[in-house]
């Protein structure tokens, strides 16, 4: 693994308990070695913790351009100069965002707004939590996305994933760095506001126009912080445990959307039952202009326009997003090369859910139609789940943090037991709810609660690139049976266990498991005379490919 995500590691564990200074001093010797992104996200983790943002937005249907005054809440770790933040300048083509007045108890701050970030200049202490106004106006180039819905009715949604809240809203636009929020928003008197957290106020300033407020007291990372203003039909869903569930769609979806979206009710169900309390105050269902299918925003969730079609069973899809609720918002990835913690678990809770909802052969076609995908994919892009060289966020959007990823926990609960398996997937929730983890966390966990040692597990599942590709021969010797098998891919040799199963001499189903450590492994079986019905990974437990003779 790199430097990079070994010093974040330290790092984020010197701002949870403060005992790793040694470790912290002793990475900072190296930082020239480091990427410029790492650089800046290490200095920021090491330097200063946003607590809470206050987002006061003005937006207006003459104009694309909005108004904007954020309040931040940041306690400093360390004596600074400098207070770095995320925001998009004003560019050439008119986007972006220009700063009127930046205010720290009534006195003006000096800064420099440049290359996307805004450096804000002032003594700043250890120790102490400064609450600060920025002042700003522009157009969104990215992240809000202003422009009419498929009926042609103007819409404004943010659209934050992976990092493009910054595009209007001056914050830490990455997952490292989590606060509460609220936003209170002035719009239109037509539309209708859904937002991160619990809506406290909703008032008319004037004929036309009106202020909704929301607030949430459940610390998040960014990404997940948004607003939607519409013109919406809304319905109460369902409770939840004591969870409202709504379903927000255009008024011309009202039928089809709230018959769509009203699953819901019963998947938060199972995952409260499966995983533990939900993180939120409230799931909000939304039909939305988000570029993709859906978007996990904290307790509202954000689904393409075409998810209400009136055709389609969108129970998946509400689902995985669902899902996310815990793994990606609540207990969020440290850093994005660890991605998977997010949509591997995602993937996956989506297939218990499948498993729990239409039974086990349901689920072992979901996990061969992965598998499928995984394969084909890596005949095209031959890298590991936990693939350092991407730059580009966007770029982990592929079948390794999705479906690798949720395989990686199919075998994962295979290896250990389902007991175990679920046992350690809640402890590491609780462990890292409202924080953030990297995959050596969900390691040590796993291995503290089964007490099995699986450095090699997770190394060559996560860290290596592809799977075993074996080729499987057979030969009968009279009552005995003979089966080698060959891993024939260049990359890695695997360990991993090989269920087999067969019909022996007497007409008896057998099932037999090769441990498979080695680039070629034979194993002779006892049969009782000649057998029929070969079959390799009969219960659907092992990502591999079978090479044809």
């Amino acid at each position: 693994m790199p430097t990079c995500l070994f010093k974040l590691v330290y790092l984020d564990c010197e701002i949870r308990n403060k005992q790793m200074e040694k470790a912290i001093t002793l990475s900072i010797a190296i930082l020239l070695s480091i990427t410029s992104w790492c650089q800046d996200q290490l200095y920021r983790l090491y330097v200063v913790d946003v607590q809470h943002y206050q987002f006061n937005v003005w937006l207006e249907d003459t104009t694309d351009q909005i108004i904007g005054q954020t309040e931040i809440t940041a306690k400093f770790l360390k004596d600074t100069k400098i207070f770095e933040l995320d925001l998009k300048e004003k560019s050439a083509d008119g986007t972006g965002m220009t700063i009127q007045r930046i205010e720290l108890e009534g006195l003006e701050l000096p800064y420099v707004h440049a290359d996307d970030k805004l450096k804000i200049k002032y003594d700043w202490k250890s120790g102490i939590i400064y609450t600060l106004t920025i002042r700003y106006y522009g157009v969104p180039a990215d992240g809000l996305i202003i422009g009419p819905n498929k009926y042609g009715y103007r819409t404004f949604f943010a659209d934050h994933w992976p990092d493009r809240a910054h595009n209007w809203l001056p914050c830490i636009d990455h997952p490292s760095d989590k606060a509460t929020s609220e936003f209170i928003v002035e719009a239109p008197i037509q539309y209708e506001v859904i937002a991160t957290g619990q809506k406290i106020e909703e008032t008319m300033v004037r004929p036309d126009k009106k202020i909704t407020h929301y607030r949430s007291d459940n610390p998040m990372p960014i990404k997940v912080i948004v607003i939607g203003v519409a013109e919406f039909a809304m319905q109460y869903a369902g409770d939840a445990y004591g969870h409202p569930v709504t379903s927000w769609v255009y008024p011309e979806d009202r039928d089809d959307g709230f018959k769509e979206y009203h699953p819901a009710v019963d998947i938060l169900k199972y995952y409260i039952n499966k995983i533990g309390p939900y993180p939120n105050s409230k799931l909000a269902n939304v039909q939305s202009k988000t570029r993709f299918g859906g978007m996990e925003n904290a307790g509202n969730i954000f689904y393409f326009e075409g998810s209400v079609n009136g055709e389609m069973d969108d129970a998946n899809l509400l689902a995985h997003e669902i899902a996310h609720q815990w793994f990606g918002n609540s207990a969020s990835e440290l850093n994005w090369h660890h991605v998977w913690l997010s949509e591997g678990f995602a993937t996956y809770l989506t297939n218990t859910f499948i498993e729990d909802r239409l039974g086990y052969d349901s689920l072992n076609h979901t996990l061969k139609l992965q598998r499928e995908h995984i394969i084909k994919y890596f005949e095209k892009v031959p890298t590991p789940i936990i693939d350092t060289t991407i730059t580009n966020f966007m770029r982990v959007l592929n079948p390794n943090p999705y479906q690798k990823g949720a395989w990686f926990l199919h075998m994962l609960r295979r290896k250990v037991g389902d007991d175990i398996f679920w046992q350690g997937v809640k402890t590491y929730y609780n462990t890292y709810k409202y924080n953030n983890a990297l995959s050596e966390d969900f390691q040590r966990i796993m291995e503290g609660i089964s007490g099995i040692n699986l450095s090699k597990f997770f190394r060559q599942w996560l860290y290596e690139p592809g799977h075993p590709v074996l080729k499987i021969s057979q030969t009968q010797l009279k009552k005995k049976l003979q089966v080698t098998v060959e891993q024939t891919q260049p990359q890695f040799v695997f360990e991993f266990p090989l269920e087999i199963s067969y019909t022996d001499g007497k007409g008896k189903n057998q099932t037999k498991i090769i441990a498979v450590n080695k680039q070629s492994t034979q194993t002779t079986l006892k049969t009782k005379g000649p057998i029929s019905n070969f079959t390799i990974d009969p219960n659907v437990n092992l990502l591999f490919e079978q090479q044809s003779h």
